[in-house]
């Protein structure tokens, strides 16, 4: 029986330390980090996650700025408030929820965030860095991942991880984030996606491995080996309770699989709650950066 990696369990444990440090810094420094969030329109997921966010923003004695503006807010003004939010000493960190409305160009808008403010690790030069492994914000979900492996002891280094997916904020993140020769990391990678044939004679090889498809339970007992570990990225919505609560699945067969695995995280509680918390410790270093402190 597998192992179930809680991520749940270990954003509790994180958010006290960044409570912690949070505290220290006010303390010896007079310094509160700040985190704006702007929310474009009133997607479900998108509200529910900016809430989350600014939940755990209080928890921890972060200073939270909602911007929220109805779908037809424009491009133009959303860039102005941005350049602003940029100039704006209380504000470290900078975060502008995604998907965001067809006639804004997410492009223009995840460009003209200031590297240094861009808590989502999603700027070209924050891109650039963590390819080339030089310090810099590194996107939440992926570290996110490598934190839940390495705190709870999975040795990633010389293992061969299969990435199923490719996207800009999971798939391709993760991959490079593993192949660096640092702490956690230093694996072997492969990265499937739909043009890959044949998946599962990919996945069957893997020591790790991590799935963002987006599609539920689309990975089987069948396409994984004994001892594996596996990460389950992956959050769908597949039905509703009597009560009317969401009814929710991985890209994993969870039951099946963690018979097989050495590990794996559950859908809900495994990786989602570890994106919040890496959002969280991306904004206090980014105080840090700002005060000279890093």
């Amino acid at each position: 029986m597998a192992k179930i990696l809680s991520g749940k369990e270990l954003a509790e444990t994180m958010r006290q330390e960044i409570k912690q440090e949070i505290e220290e810094l006010k303390e010896k420094y007079n310094l509160v980090p700040g985190l704006a969030v702007v929310l474009i329109g009133d997607n479900p997921a998108s509200v529910s996650y900016v809430r989350g966010k600014e939940k755990a923003c209080g928890a921890v004695g972060i200073l939270s700025r909602e911007y929220k503006f109805d779908a037809d807010y424009r491009e133009g003004e959303l860039l102005k408030l941005i350049n602003d939010l940029n100039r704006d000493s209380a504000i470290h960190g900078i975060l502008v929820q995604l998907p965001l409305p067809d006639h804004i160009n997410e492009e223009n808008v995840l460009y003209a965030i200031d590297p240094d403010k861009d808590v989502d690790g999603f700027h070209p030069v924050n891109v650039g860095r963590l390819m080339i492994g030089a310090p810099g914000f590194l996107p939440c979900t992926p570290h996110g991942i490598q934190q839940l492996m390495l705190r709870n002891g999975i040795e990633v280094a010389g293992k061969h991880v299969v990435i199923v997916g490719r996207s800009n904020i999971v798939g391709k993140p993760i991959a490079n984030i593993l192949l660096q020769k640092k702490e956690g990391a230093n694996a072997t990678v492969t990265i499937c996606h739909t043009g890959t044939r044949d998946i599962a004679s990919h996945t069957r090889r893997a020591d790790i491995l991590i799935v963002a498809l987006g599609k539920p339970k689309a990975i089987t007992a069948e396409m994984v080996k004994e001892g594996v570990v596996v990460i389950d990225v992956g959050v769908n919505r597949i039905g509703k309770t009597e009560e009317g609560k969401d009814i929710l699945c991985g890209d994993v067969d969870f039951e099946a699989i963690k018979e097989k695995a050495k590990a794996i995280t559950p859908v809900p509680g495994g990786v989602g709650p570890m994106t919040i918390v890496m959002l969280m410790k991306n904004t206090v270093k980014a105080a840090r950066l700002a005060a000279g402190l890093v």
